[in-house]
């Protein structure tokens, strides 16, 4: 096994043997009916316990208020992506481009307070701008606080009942129009220890909170919100799309963590290690001096009662090329799990070496009580772009089944190495299929059969793990397919019973085709965008262009799905294709005649757990968006309901006054980055 290493504390090792007290409710955060996290709770298992709305009522649904994103923004798409959190009575969200922070009332949505940032360059400069996934909510002293950061990296924690910055909280931000307490500047902490910057400063250069890091030296913004743990708020971060960028040089995404009672910076850890740190020798050619990424833009998980904090990460600076950052390069693509306190590392897990393939981990790992291998444990299931589910003990990260290092193909591209083996679960087993080959094309006909074939003639089709070609390559072909582009990803993340240790992973089977070009061919200097200042050898042109024959999928159904893993036993238990077969593919001229199943699957779906029931939003045969009820132990679809538009990345539930709600985060039909509630009837 490759880089699997455990740091364990005194305190960590005593409660190995302690198993999590689950019993027929939620992890932390999601008592007494609340949704306390982005994920319910801090576990991230999108679970609640609560069944006043159940099998036999589920058909009686209606809408209880919908609220417009587009009232707030003018990029209110950016809402859909935003899970809600339920506390003390108020529900917060963020809306547009500028993350607004909106708090509601939970009966009405009727909007209580808001605050928005006031406008920086350094807002201007965020790639992850209107990728807003809400908020992160604690208490102080038994007051509630909202803790939020934002596109242009600066960390805000507001009063829950008014909106205000708190008094005293932080430290001033010298920028014209912004609150002078409340606040910190995270690229000022993040930045001050780092080599590029010192040298930077030692020509005499001085910081300008304004405008943020320095072009020549990279750009860091938030996509997640905060995770607040045991009065520690942990800020991951994100970077520019490693498909976006042409040149090596970037700011590394270290993770910071303040103190929740006075916005003290507490500790930080270096994703990217430095001398004398675990890892360092994983990074050759002395790329650690500049390379950067390896930021945690997906949401983080917790365990507050041992104070362990799980952050999943992405690849290194810029994909589909590594030549210029030998080595495997922890902990780019990995699972870390931190000490909440110190922030010193505990364990960690590369889910994969030297990553050039876009395979960052995209959802929360998530904290799973089970019964695994005959005695009761606590667990980390990391679910991926790849299709596996790494699973891990939550406190030694010892992997809970035998991981192996398998050899992988290598690549021919000049100056490219790639690790020469990955990681492989023996289980659970891949939930959708990897790679493409011959014998996984279309078959729904003979003449779709023969089209696919003629498709892949122009392309490097191989395993998981297919190694990318050049534009020019010797065999003349396009370009390579890598498959699945991502089997579980950002916008569909799994759920899980903490009852049962049921998983119930939504997924969607997709290629990509990238080709790499020199980079010189397509770098923009004039794009504000645009970081660092040494071109890579090659870059990323032509995204997405592979296609499957006469608009269909290149593979045969499903082409969306949920499966239930057992992550007691690694064991599938069932799946189900999502919503219904769309009218556009039953009609489709070249499937007439062609018996297809009541569901091809609708791609990936948002989804829920409760204590009696599995819900998810899909669409009906006609597009019609829908939110679906099903028996979380068969599968079988109990019912549906209409929603006024499509579902969007996650939904909540929580009691209010006596009743359950259920929020879905609904985008289209003319209502852009928008909420709707539901609940029973009076």
């Amino acid at each position: 096994m490759k880089h699997v290493s455990r740091a364990l504390s005194a305190a960590a090792a005593l409660a190995i043997a302690a198993p999590l007290a689950v019993s027929g409710q939620g992890g932390p955060g999601t008592e007494n009916g609340e949704w306390r996290f982005l994920g319910g709770d801090a576990w991230h298992t999108r679970y609640s316990p609560l069944d006043q709305i159940n099998a036999q009522n589920f058909g009686d649904l209606e809408v209880a208020w919908l609220w417009r994103g587009d009232n707030f923004s003018p990029t209110p798409e950016s809402t859909s992506r935003s899970t809600p959190v339920y506390a003390d009575g108020i529900l917060y969200t963020v809306v547009g481009s500028r993350r607004q922070v909106v708090a509601m009332d939970p009966a009405t949505g009727e909007t209580l307070w808001t605050f928005r940032e006031p406008h920086t360059t350094r807002w201007e400069r965020s790639m992850r701008a209107a990728y807003g996934k809400g908020i992160a909510y604690g208490e102080v002293d038994g007051r509630g606080v909202v803790f939020i950061s934002t596109p242009a990296f600066f960390l805000w924690a507001l009063d829950a009942k008014t909106g205000r910055p708190l008094e005293g909280w932080g430290r001033p931000i010298p920028v014209d129009g912004f609150p002078q307490t409340g606040g910190v500047d995270l690229v000022e902490d993040l930045i001050q220890d780092w080599g590029p910057w010192q040298q930077w400063r030692s020509r005499g250069e001085r910081f300008d909170p304004e405008f943020g890091l320095p072009r020549e030296l990279g750009m860091i913004t938030a996509s997640s919100p905060p995770i607040v743990v045991n009065g520690v708020v942990i800020v991951g971060n994100s970077a520019e799309q490693g498909y976006n960028q042409t040149r090596i040089e970037n700011v590394p995404g270290d993770i910071l963590a303040y103190d929740a009672r006075t916005g003290a910076l507490k500790w930080k850890f270096h994703v990217i290690p430095r001398p004398g740190e675990f890892g360092h020798e994983t990074w050759e050619n002395d790329a650690w001096e500049w390379t950067g990424d390896v930021s945690s833009w997906a949401p983080m998980s917790a365990d507050p009662e041992r104070g362990l904090v799980y952050i999943p990460t992405n690849p290194p600076t810029i994909d589909f090329y590594g030549g210029f950052r030998p080595g495997d390069g922890l902990f780019g693509t990995s699972v870390i799990a931190l000490d909440v306190q110190t922030g010193r590392r505990v364990w960690h897990f590369q889910t994969v070496h030297h990553d050039i393939w876009n395979l960052d981990n995209p959802t929360a790992p998530i904290v799973l009580p089970v019964n695994a291998n005959g005695r009761a444990r606590s667990i980390v299931a990391q679910a991926t772009k790849q299709a596996f589910v790494y699973t891990f003990d939550a406190v030694t990260g010892e992997p809970i089944w035998p991981i192996e290092e398998r050899p992988v193909p290598q690549s021919s591209v000049p100056g490219e190495q790639l690790a020469r083996t990955q990681p492989f679960p023996t289980r659970p087993a891949a939930y959708e299929q990897q790679g493409l080959s011959v014998s996984q094309l279309i078959d729904l006909t003979p003449a779709l059969r023969q089209e696919a074939l003629a498709i892949i003639r122009n392309y490097q089709i191989g395993p998981l793990f297919n190694a990318p070609i050049q534009v020019g390559h010797p065999s003349g072909l396009r370009s390579f397919v890598h498959c699945p582009s991502g089997a579980t990803n950002i916008n569909e993340p799994p759920s899980a019973d903490p009852e049962t240790g049921i998983l119930y992973v939504p997924s969607a089977p997709g290629c990509r085709s990238e080709r790499l070009v020199p980079a010189s061919q397509i770098d923009n200097p004039n794009d504000i965008m645009t970081t660092g200042t040494t071109l890579s050898d090659f870059a990323v042109i032509d995204r997405g262009d592979f296609r499957g024959p006469q608009g269909l999928p290149i593979y045969n159904p499903p082409w969306g799905k949920i499966t239930a893993i057992d992550m007691n036993t690694g064991e599938h238990l069932w799946w189900f294709a999502t919503g219904d077969t769309p009218d556009r593919i039953r009609n489709h001229l070249a499937l007439q005649g062609v018996q297809l199943p009541e569901s091809t699957g609708n791609g990936g779906a948002i989804s829920m757990v409760t204590r009696s029931l599995l819900f998810y939003a899909s669409e009906g045969s006609g597009g019609e968006p829908r939110l679906y009820a099903v028996d979380k132990r068969t599968g079988a679809r109990l019912g549906q309901v209409d929603l006024p538009a499509q579902g969007q990345y996650g939904m909540m539930t929580y009691m209010h006054e006596g009743r359950q709600y259920i929020v879905v985060q609904v985008a289209g039909n003319g209502l852009p980055g928008s909420l709707v509630a539901l609940r029973l009837p009076t």
